[in-house]
């Protein structure tokens, strides 16, 4: 056969192998008369960035381009990547320039979309670069592990740790306006413990919030928006999730009802503990005086739903609140009788509360009870409500107070009129008395009194709103501010008064130099106690003053100073919030509410001894009232001021002699007579 004729018989075949071979080579996007170079191993550019010094300069910022061999090896994209399937750009392992940055969505496109819709990402692209990325979460892209492994960011047991590395510092999350507390509160939770002790299946952040595609708890998407938190508690708490759903409030969930709780109204939010922790809001003590009260006790519901009110203070004033209160950890609380995540309307028959149903729910705690042991009514609102036991409890209610009233009432002022009867004849019975207090000191003293007991009433009763007094009061804090600041005048008032009145006249400018402390004063103090606890026989004598008069004299102009330029600050407020630092208003009212507290004990404590409750000057001291002191007592406590005692002799009608044998004898026989 000739070589034409083979020619002729091959060359088809050779053409279309020929083609094939090309249309492959184009298929698979490589020339067909080119070569394809190697793809570089990653120990090759592991061979230049193993070394921990190599950097690189990017706007005047130092980078480092290190990558930890043993890291990479042992990463998710060591085992399954070399370098350059993300580095695509590097086609050499000597490059001069270094590579395009990399982007995670080239591989995880999904994720990334997700992210771009997030909170984070939505922060990212609006500027902030405090926001977390990929790599804040995830860690560095060459030693990236898998969630399964225990080493992970993004591990269960890290997640909380991940999150707070942003999430627990302030000056990350004060930019967005959100605190930095919940970390700590979440380490304090149920949740935060179990997770600590090693919990696979607690909650942890991305459970509640979701993974990439976190949103805003305003965002109706997110498992964290009001209506959707049911169901995002549900995936652990299955069972519970679905009797709350059934139940009133789930239902009025449901239903887009923005006033019914879901479950972190009642357990919170991030700090949720469990129903035996006394600081859980769904404890015993704190369910029914906390939790179910913020909604059941104020008229809200009743204007919006006919849901009655006042739930919480009928409570509270029933032998059940009353012993809850009381510290008892088995009375009844809402939770006992109305149930906890499936509860109904009383007409409704799944109801604890229902009628049918009440024998076996007062029998959990009251055994043998029966329909007519049920029938009372729990809540048992005497002003208010209009049923037969709350009616004879109003009327029984309004007669005991009249009877309060009008049989103490009676009892007060029989004992006031005897008292009185007696007290002026006793001091009718003295005779000799020395003049202690002019009428000029007297006024101010009353004054001084008066205004002072104003200022503790309206002071206090700001302070403690809850107090009897301040419910006593009932001014409303229009006119208590205002009674505060009239009696504020006034005390100041008198105390300018009374400066002038010391300084230009002479009576009292004696008065501060009689009252001005001395050595004598210290000495004469350790004796009184040491005489009085029988230590030694020798009594100690003082002057027209003695130390605990002194004392008081000028912790009272202390007082008054302190608590004037402390007061006329918080008055003018904002003058002052204008002239110096805003913390200065704190600091005077701190100091204005202690040295109030110090002043009214001190009052309580020491100068009502002096005028009432010491023995030598029982029922009371009335030199506050007519100025007068016994000759008797004065010598016994005054005995120094020489002065006054002559004086008050002389101007006795009876002999000397016998003024001191009145005074001496007189008080000890009629002491002796009414002790009799």
């Amino acid at each position: 056969m000739s070589t034409r004729t083979i020619r002729n018989i091959f060359a088809p075949g050779v053409a279309l192998t020929l083609l094939f071979t090309a249309g492959t080579l184009l298929a698979a996007g490589k020339p067909p008369t080119s070569k394809q170079p190697p793809k570089l191993a990653a120990e090759e550019c592991l061979a230049c960035h193993s070394d921990a010094t190599l950097t690189h300069d990017v706007n005047g910022k130092t980078v480092s381009l290190h990558v930890d061999p043993q890291g990479f090896k042992d990463s998710i994209h060591g085992s399954m990547f070399t370098c350059v399937d993300c580095h695509t750009d590097v086609k050499s392992s000597a490059h001069e320039t270094p590579p395009l940055k990399i982007t995670c969505a080239t591989c995880h496109a999904d994720e990334q979309a997700a992210y771009d819709r997030s909170f984070h990402g939505k922060a990212v692209q609006g500027g902030n670069n405090k926001a977390a990325t990929c790599v804040d979460c995830h860690g560095s892209p060459h030693e990236l592990l898998p969630a399964s492994d225990p080493k992970s960011r993004v591990h269960h047991s890290n997640i909380p740790a991940t999150c707070g590395a942003c999430h627990s510092q302030k000056f990350v999350m004060q930019d967005s306006g959100q605190s930095a507390q919940m970390v700590a509160s979440y380490a304090q939770s149920v949740h935060g413990h179990a997770v600590a002790a090693g919990s696979e299946k607690a909650a942890v952040c991305t459970d509640c919030h979701g993974t990439h595609e976190i949103l805003d708890a305003k965002d109706a998407k997110s498992p964290i928006f009001k209506f959707n938190v049911p169901t995002t508690c549900g995936q652990c708490h299955d069972t519970i999730s679905k009797e709350f759903k059934e139940s009133i409030h789930g239902q009025a969930v449901a239903k887009g009802n923005w006033q019914a709780p879901v479950c972190t109204d009642c357990h919170g939010i991030h700090s949720i503990k469990a129903h035996t922790d006394p600081n859980s809001p769904v404890s015993a003590q704190n369910v029914g005086a906390v939790t179910c009260g913020r909604c059941h006790e104020g008229m809200r519901l009743s204007q919006e739903f006919g849901v009655a009110g006042r739930r919480e203070t009928t409570y509270l004033a029933s032998y059940h609140g009353l012993a809850s209160k009381g510290g008892s950890q088995v009375v009844a609380n809402c939770a006992s009788c109305h149930g906890t995540h499936s509860i109904f309307p009383s007409s409704d028959p799944r109801s604890t509360i229902n009628h049918a149903n009440l024998v076996r729910t007062c029998g959990q705690c009251h055994p043998g009870v029966t329909e007519k042991f049920t029938a009372a009514k729990v809540h048992v609102d005497a002003p208010l409500s209009a049923d037969m036991g709350s009616k004879a409890v109003r009327w029984i209610r309004r007669f005991y107070l009249s009877m309060i009233f009008a049989v103490i009432g009676g009892m007060l002022l029989h004992n006031f009129i005897i008292w009185r009867s007696k007290v002026i004849a006793r001091r009718k019975l003295q005779h000799s008395f020395v003049m202690r207090m002019p009428m000029r000191f007297r006024l101010q003293h009353a004054t001084l009194l008066t205004s002072f007991i104003v200022l503790v009433l309206t002071g206090f009763a700001l302070k403690f709103p809850d107090s009897w007094f301040a419910s006593m009061l009932s001014l409303g804090e229009n006119r208590r501010h205002l009674l505060h600041r009239i009696a504020a005048v006034v005390l100041m008032g008198v105390s300018v008064f009374h400066i002038f009145d010391i300084a230009f006249s002479r009576a009292g400018r004696k008065l501060v130099l009689d009252l001005f402390p001395t050595l004598d004063d210290a000495r004469g103090a350790w004796q009184n106690i040491c005489y009085y606890l029988g230590l030694t026989s020798r009594k100690p004598e003082f002057a027209r003053f003695n130390y605990a008069e002194k004392a008081e004299y000028w912790a009272l102009v202390w007082g008054m100073i302190v608590m004037a330029v402390t007061g006329v600050m918080l008055w003018a407020k904002v003058p002052v919030g204008n002239h110096l630092p805003r913390w200065w208003l704190d600091v005077a009212t701190a100091i204005h509410f202690y040295e109030a507290v110090l002043a009214t004990l001190a009052i309580i404590v020491w100068h009502f001894y002096q005028v009432f409750f010491d023995p030598d000057v029982y029922p009371m001291n009335w030199a506050w009232w007519d100025g007068k002191m016994t000759l008797h007592h004065y010598r016994d406590e005054h005995g120094l001021d020489g002065a006054t005692l002559a004086e008050s002799v002389h101007d006795s009608s009876a002999e000397p002699e016998a003024v001191e044998v009145a005074a001496e004898q007189q008080p000890e026989t009629e002491e002796m007579k009414h002790g009799r």
